[in-house]
């Protein structure tokens, strides 16, 4: 038996790949010594994988930016527009991944969208009828042939072709099945080329195999893969599959010539199901995902020999897996130095579920596996009662009725009231929340952290920071404002650390999107609100204005679905938990007089099962409720906005407008505003804001371009229920391009407002 994983996170273990390319980005060191940095890391990772025993490594796991973005410049998908700004190939490959504004002209990124139901977020590969998909890249090969003179015969990691074209943006007459023929030609070569470098195993991921297939999806990737694989060229292929089960194509995987079947038997609800019924083909190796790897939580052995065990009964031939790369998780515990050791023994980070891989491998190769030490240490750990439980939050939930979940007055009686209260323009201009966290920014909230300045001291430096925000709005002419989010952290950290039953960690840090990493609190108990969290800033925002200024908070469904949850309670439960002690905070705020709350559900969409027959039971039918029952308190005059980024809106739109929010952001502009025929299709009635440009990217959008979007906006909304907004919050932005950016906006607005009128 030997073990393997699907990826490593990338990033390092103290973020080493995000300081060096932000430092890259602002010229401050070469593109030579940014590629050092990432050969340094990609050699730690190897020594550490191979210490640890894994028998099959990967490699090509790594990126400066994202894996799919990797494969469009490795496949020659790289569209004219970033071609002819003439740059270096390094300077391209970021210009596709951030935009560009400079000398050399002026271009949008790549529209991004969330990684199936997880975090982390992609660029979508553009394919138009001109494109000629072709190899056109050496990075699985030097990154092999790297690995390769430290000692170590790789696993190259590939996405594999059948995914990258069903994820990719189509512009042009051409489809998937048009092709085929060169992408299929291309793997073939990617195959032939590592042959000659040594390889052994290539893994190619297609996650894309467990969602819901029609027939013309099966004909797709078999017509892809039967070319493929007549072209192995003596590689063993290993078809990779991740976060659930293949049961629309199972049986059809067994009959083609992959060498093995990477399964998830984490998410995979049928996989297990699957061998069983069907078996599994003696002539391969079944890849057995059954180490999380988008958890943290200690891998339950008893469970997982019994599962490994069962699986033994139909495979002859079996590999320990992890469910999916462990990009999704911390990258190792060893730096959680203030972690208490009855906490930490629960957790295990990427490089401990190496140690975990390793111990189960040790045991299931044992004559009696239970007589293991590490086996039984195990079985102590979860015979041990957890502490974290709270009556009262449990009677509360347990107490929930309908009405709890319904806001009163209907929707069209409330609007009607607002618009009265507030008296707001046609076309109202407004910000998403944050503004940007400088290095002054940052560093008091070190140093307050630090105890190296007083909470008084603190305090003073957030009144100025909110004072300063308040009155650029002012000056810009923004007409809804915001406080700027200055005392927190990260839109889910801040509130783990207000409310009872979470539990921090110093260094886990996980990619989110290039360089931008997130440090997911952990749910470890029951979660409830101790005190007000965000009143004190709203409030005294309020004061410095007679504008409008929105109370920030984020929505249980994001909070819990960019926190680690708990696994011995549902996630439906967990939802109500949170959205009742941000209910709390909601009320809190309209006591104190905050007339507009946003509550951002930008991860509503994000743990939606990624078969639609799943849907409604495993998670519409609470993550909905959940955001209701925040704000069905408020009185009608109170107007509730929310905001949902990055995601694949059109299949849930009537759930969002049932979400019953007075006000809807989207992110629009990197999707170049496809989601307005949806709006307007479903007839959407509540009033929305559909992102003018993209915070993700430094560029500075001219008023112009706009006012473009905002016209093209009017033909699909009516201008009564149209506000105007970023994308996003702009924390990650720099003044220098944020202030300009909001300059053009509110123009761009009062010249479209004016045609109105």
């Amino acid at each position: 038996m030997k073990t393997s994983i699907i990826g490593y996170p990338r990033i390092g273990s103290l973020r080493e790949l995000k300081f060096a390319s932000e430092k890259y980005f602002r010229a401050e060191i070469s593109a030579s010594e940014l590629e050092a940095t990432a050969k340094s890391l990609r050699c730690e990772n190897l020594k550490i994988q191979k210490e640890s025993g894994l028998d099959l490594i990967p490699s090509n796991d790594f990126s400066f930016y994202d894996g799919m973005l990797d494969t469009a410049v490795l496949l020659n998908a790289v569209p004219e527009r970033y071609r002819a700004l003439g740059l270096s190939k390094l300077d391209t490959y970021f210009a596709m991944a951030r935009g560009y504004q400079g000398d050399h002209g002026d271009v949008k990124a790549f529209a991004m969208k969330k990684w199936f139901h997880t975090n982390y977020h992609y660029m979508v590969p553009e394919i138009d009828d001109a494109t000629q998909l072709k190899l056109a890249d050496t990075k699985p090969f030097d990154l092999f042939a790297e690995a390769k003179a430290e000692g170590v015969i790789t696993k190259p990691v590939i996405i594999g072709a059948y995914t990258f074209l069903k994820l990719a943006r189509f512009l042009g007459t051409k489809k998937a099945a048009d092709f085929v023929d060169d992408a299929a030609n291309a793997y073939i070569e990617i195959l032939s080329r590592l042959a000659e470098c040594g390889a052994q195993w290539v893994q190619f991921d297609e996650p894309c195999l467990v969602k819901d297939m029609t027939d013309a999806d099966k004909a797709l990737f078999t017509s892809l893969y039967a070319k493929i694989l007549s072209g192995k060229n003596g590689v063993k292929v290993l078809l990779q599959t991740y976060f659930g089960d293949v049961r629309d194509c199972y049986q059809d995987l067994c009959k083609m010539d992959f060498d093995g079947i990477g399964l998830d038997f984490i998410e995979g609800k049928e996989s297990l199901s699957l061998v069983q019924n069907y078996g599994f083909p003696a002539d391969k190796v079944l890849f057995a995902g059954v180490v999380n790897g988008r958890n943290i939580w200690r891998n339950h052995y008893e469970k997982t020999v019994s599962l490994v065990k069962t699986l033994q009964e139909s495979a002859a031939q079996i590999v320990l897996n992890t469910s999916c790369s462990l990009l999704h998780v911390p990258y190792t515990l060893r730096h959680e130095k203030k972690m208490g050791e009855n906490y930490r023994k629960h957790f295990a980070y990427a490089e401990e579920k190496l140690g975990e891989l390793s111990e189960l491998k040790s045991i299931l190769t044992a004559e009696d596996p239970t007589v293991s030490a590490a086996y039984q240490n195990n079985l102590a750990l979860f015979a041990q009662p957890r502490s974290g439980a709270n009556a009262d939050v449990q009677a509360r939930v347990a107490a929930l009725t309908d009405k709890d979940f319904v806001r009163l007055p209907e929707f069209a009686v409330r609007e009607q009231v607002q618009k009265e209260r507030f008296q707001l323009p046609l076309l109202p201009t407004t910000t998403i929340g944050s503004f940007p966290q400088t290095k002054e920014v940052r560093a008091a909230r070190a140093a307050f952290r630090k105890g190296e300045s007083t909470q008084d001291q603190y305090d003073a430096f957030l009144k100025e920071q909110i004072t300063a925000c308040i009155r650029l709005q002012e000056q810009i002419g923004i007409d809804v404002l915001v406080h700027g989010e200055f005392e927190r952290n990260d839109m889910v950290e801040y509130f783990g650390e207000s409310l009872e039953g979470y539990l921090f960690t110093e260094k886990a840090w996980v990619q989110s999107y290039g360089t931008r990493c997130v440090k997911p609190p952990v749910i470890w108990g029951d979660i409830s609100r101790a005190k007000p969290m965000t009143v004190k800033w709203s409030t005294f925002a309020q004061s410095l204005t007679d504008l409008p200024v929105k109370g920030m908070l984020t929505g249980p469904v994001t909070i819990l679905n960019w926190s680690f949850p708990r696994e011995d309670i549902s996630l439906k439960e967990s939802a109500y938990q949170i959205a009742l002690a941000i209910r709390d905070e909601v009320l809190d705020l309209e006591a104190n007089g905050i007339s507009i709350i946003q509550v951002d559900e930008a991860a509503l969409r994000e743990k939606l099962p990624l078969r639609q027959s799943d849907w409604k039971s495993d998670y519409l039918d609470w993550a909905i409720p959940a955001f209701r029952l925040v704000h069905s308190g408020v009185k009608p005059e109170t107007q509730i906005h929310t905001h949902m980024c990055y995601s694949e809106f059109a299949d849930i739109i009537h759930e969002i407008d049932d979400m019953d929010a007075d006000v809807i952001t989207f992110e629009a502009s990197r999707s170049d505003l496809t989601i307005l025929d949806v709006l307007k299709a479903s007839n959407f009635r509540t009033e929305v804001g559909p992102g003018v440009y993209d915070i993700h990217s430094p560029r500075v959008p001219s008023q112009e371009e706009i006012e473009t979007a905002l016209k093209k906006m009017l033909d699909k909304i009516p201008a009564e229920k149209l506000w105007v907004n970023p994308d996003c919050g702009l924390k990650t932005r720099g003044n220098a391009e944020t202030v300009p950016s909001l300059e053009n906006l509110v123009k761009a607005a009062k010249a479209v407002r004016k045609t109105l009128a």
